[in-house]
């Protein structure tokens, strides 16, 4: 289980590092993949972002220095907070107190462990899957430039696919698409720790129409899973399996490429309906 062994190194590091700010890159590459599919793929597995579980993890710890009778200035420089002000707003939003009621008899407080990651064994439910591997190729659509943490940006994701479909975007878009994947993408570029392009578009050879944006899609090795159910839960929870229950075992790792959702045609409310994710992989070494 090296993928696994790489991903708790990754949060040892994050544990020795929480006195400042833990470099995103390092833990990246600790875990030999990109920030922006760490991230994701962290959010995933621990139900929660990487960003949130960090800042729980050094309240967790400043409490306890807190309650040593260090003082609170202290405490904030040392968990990498400029001013009292913003540290005090962390613990409040952690703890539910200032720092300063954290030396009270009979207050409340609250402590985060340390994640370590498992790998439960279920097999209850099924994962179909196919591997290929596809030429670059271009994808023509409406982008959506998007800058600061993963986890912010994705929360902004569905707006723009609201904004697509309230704008009538999307019809338009249909007949210049020509290749696989065929259906409408939704499609992560440029893949930074804190930057990166979200494409709403079509795989296509035709010319890009004036007003529209273009990105070629690297040549890479795909993991191609079909997702069945209404959405957004259903493609949610696939993901999530994808992460905890196939990479851990596939012999696979993500690759330095986009993620893409494939999204067909169809009532995306309805019980059969279906799209699929695409993970770029790549054999682990």
């Amino acid at each position: 289980m090296d993928w696994l062994k790489r991903l708790n190194e990754a949060m040892e590091y994050i544990e020795k590092n929480l006195e400042g700010k833990p470099d995103p890159e390092q833990t990246a590459k600790i875990a030999c993949c990109s920030v922006f599919h760490f991230q994701r793929m962290f959010s995933y597995m621990a139900d929660m972002p990487l960003s949130e579980y960090v800042r729980r993890r050094k309240m967790t710890k400043a409490a306890f220095d807190l309650q040593n009778g260090e003082k609170v200035l202290d405490v904030a420089l040392k968990y990498g907070y400029d001013s009292p002000t913003a540290f005090t707003r962390a613990f409040k939003a952690v703890h539910g107190v200032p720092p300063s009621a954290a030396r009270e008899e009979g207050v409340s407080l609250k402590s985060y462990p340390p994640i370590c990651f498992l790998i439960t064994i279920k097999g209850d439910v099924q994962m179909d899957y196919k591997i290929i591997h596809k030429d670059a190729f271009k994808i023509v659509g409406h982008k959506r430039h998007y800058a600061g943490s993963v986890e912010e940006c994705f929360q902004q994701v569905p707006l723009f696919w609201g904004e697509a479909h309230a704008n009538g975007w999307i019809p338009p878009l249909c007949p210049l698409m020509d290749g696989e994947p065929m259906g409408v993408l939704g499609v992560s570029a440029c893949q930074k720790p804190h930057d990166f392009d979200y494409f709403i578009a079509v795989a296509t050879n035709k010319d890009t129409p004036e007003g529209l944006s273009e990105y070629v899609v690297p040549a890479c090795t795909w993991a191609v899973f079909e997702s069945v159910g209404p959405m957004p839960g259903a493609i949610q929870t696939l993901q999530k399996r994808i992460v905890t229950e196939w990479l851990p075992n596939s012999g696979y790792e993500y690759a330095d490429a986009p993620d893409i959702e494939v999204y067909g045609p169809g009532d995306q409310s309805a019980a059969d309906y279906r799209c699929e994710v695409w993970l770029p992989v790549v054999k682990k070494g």
